[in-house]
């Protein structure tokens, strides 16, 4: 009997410190493809933030990395060609000159804004993407940009913005990057069921 508490306890422990171990690197798991950049055809700002891909796209355009810049997340519900958004007008201020600079108003989702810039890129012809997000939002990312681009010759490269907020081992102490990294698991485990089985092409 004593032997079998004893194992009993053994396994709980174990489990539990097996829990918190895979807790605490949860921040690891989702920011862990961030990458240093290298120079592409084009910098893809991903939407969604408040100026910090922004600022990290218009800083990778003035560094020399690529030679355009395509924003995405603005509503084409609201989005004017001749009256540029505030995110086009922070990176026109950052240095980026307008003709630079491609919006893509119709992507919703992260996975609509990989397979379109993919189509994308394969009018242009460009063949690398700089792909620029938070860095919680990597894993997804990650997955997404891979099956988007699966059977191309296209490449990209994910590079992480620099939040104050961010720390990949004390994640859950920032309620910010608690939410965030609490918000992509559960998106990372939607976007297998429902999407990457999918054909890489967007049906009109």
């Amino acid at each position: 009997m004593k032997g079998f508490i004893k194992l009993t306890i053994i396994v709980l422990l174990s489990t539990s410190a097996l829990a918190t171990i895979s807790f605490l690197s949860l921040g690891f798991l989702v920011s862990r493809y961030a990458e240093a950049p290298a120079k592409t055809d084009v910098i893809i700002v991903l939407g969604g933030d408040n100026g910090l891909r922004v600022n990290k796209g218009a800083e990778l355009y003035n560094a020399g990395y690529a030679s355009h810049v395509i924003l995405t997340g603005i509503d084409e519900r609201f989005y004017h060609p001749n009256h540029p958004n505030w995110r086009e007008r922070r990176m026109m201020a950052l240095g980026v000159p307008k003709k630079a600079i491609k919006v893509d108003a119709k992507s919703t989702t992260t996975w609509e804004e990989a397979l379109n810039t993919s189509n994308t890129m394969e009018t242009k012809g460009w063949k690398s993407a700089i792909v620029v997000s938070d860095p919680p939002h990597m894993l997804r990312l990650h997955q997404t940009w891979k099956r988007a681009f699966e059977g191309s010759s296209k490449k990209f490269i994910l590079v992480s913005t620099n939040p104050t907020w961010w720390h990949p081992f004390a994640w859950w102490e920032n309620s910010k990057s608690y939410q965030f990294v609490i918000s992509e698991i559960k998106k990372n485990i939607f976007y297998i069921a429902v999407h990457y089985w999918r054909p890489t092409t967007l049906q009109e």
